[in-house]
């Protein structure tokens, strides 16, 4: 009897297991969350690329949608050519997971926004996971008075704060990027750039939260 028990609690937790990821959970998506995609777009996707072929499909706009990656616990889809999303499975536990999704809008700058789930699709708060990087993580700080009032010159045109968020498709990782530069004008962006750090702000997915990857050498280079 104890031996029938011990082999239907293993395929209890086979079957969750195997439901916790990311294309059954792409599919069981809300419509409430899903307003360009139906569920059969959603299911289309991870049938396509299951079988070799382009993962295209017409949304609820009629315009066309493309899947180019999908894993166990990752996918990115283009949207639209102005519009992406990507998801991220990511562990609490042994037994726990949230999602973790982004989309991306390029008008023409590009702008994200990070989101957390359940795998039931019931939204997180997100500063339980993340804290975003303030817009000075990007700028490298003046070492004279000059460089200084060249830099708050520069930054009155630069008064939008648009970042752009990346999940890596093989490791637990988050990186932002400051696009705020690509919606300003040329001449003040080529004047902008020498006052910028040239690398991404990068964050591992350690015990339930995004941490900071480069905390450290951020103070060094100060």
């Amino acid at each position: 009897m104890m031996r029938i028990i011990g082999i239907v609690l293993v395929w209890c937790c086979a079957v969750a297991l195997q439901a916790q990821n990311m294309k059954s959970l792409f599919v069981a998506l809300p419509d409430s969350l899903s307003p360009l995609l139906t569920e059969v777009n959603r299911a289309d996707f991870g049938d396509f690329l299951e079988s070799g072929m382009k993962a295209e499909v017409k949304n609820r706009f009629g315009k066309t949608s493309e899947m180019t990656e999908l894993t166990d616990d990752y996918l990115f889809v283009k949207l639209t050519s102005a519009s992406t999303l990507e998801m991220k499975l990511l562990p609490l536990n042994d037994s726990v997971k949230v999602v973790c999704v982004v989309h991306t809008y390029m008008a023409p700058a590009a702008d994200s926004e990070v989101a957390f789930y359940t795998t039931e699709w019931k939204r997180l708060p997100a500063d339980d996971y993340l804290t975003l990087p303030d817009e000075a993580d990007f700028y490298i700080v003046p070492q004279t008075d000059v460089q200084k009032d060249s830099l708050e010159n520069l930054k009155v045109y630069a008064d939008m704060y648009l970042l752009k968020a990346e999940l890596s498709a093989k490791n637990p990782v988050i990186s932002f990027s400051y696009s705020t530069p690509h919606y300003i004008d040329k001449e003040t962006a080529e004047k902008l750039a020498p006052y910028l750090r040239p690398s991404s702000v990068r964050y591992e997915w350690k015990e339930g939260r995004f941490v900071r990857e480069d905390e450290g050498s951020l103070m060094e280079r100060e």
